[in-house]
C-alpha cells in the first residue's frame, strides 16, 4: 500500500494501517479503483469524496456502536 501524503497527525499512529484497509474496502465497494501509485490527483473529486463520505460514516458508526456497548458511560 502506498504512503499517505497527508500532513494530517492521526491521534493514535498504530491506526494506519486500519484506516488504510478501510479506504481500500470502501473503494472496492463503491466499484471505485484507487491508483496502486497512491497519487490521486487524477482521480475525479466526485470519487475521493465518495470515499471519505463512505469512511466518515462507517467510522462515526463503530464510535456510535462502542459508546453503546460501554455501560456506566459518561456520554448519555
Amino acid at each position: 500500500m502506498a504512503q499517505s501524503r497527508s500532513s494530517n497527525q492521526l491521534v493514535v499512529p498504530q491506526s494506519n494501517q486500519a484506516l488504510d484497509q478501510l479506504k481500500y474496502e470502501v473503494a472496492q465497494e463503491l466499484g471505485i479503483q484507487i491508483p496502486q501509485d497512491g497519487y490521486y490527483g487524477n482521480m475525479a473529486t466526485r470519487d475521493t469524496g465518495s470515499i471519505g463520505g463512505a469512511i466518515t460514516r462507517r467510522l462515526v458508526q463503530i464510535a456510535e456502536q462502542s459508546l453503546a456497548g460501554q455501560s456506566g458511560s459518561n456520554y448519555r
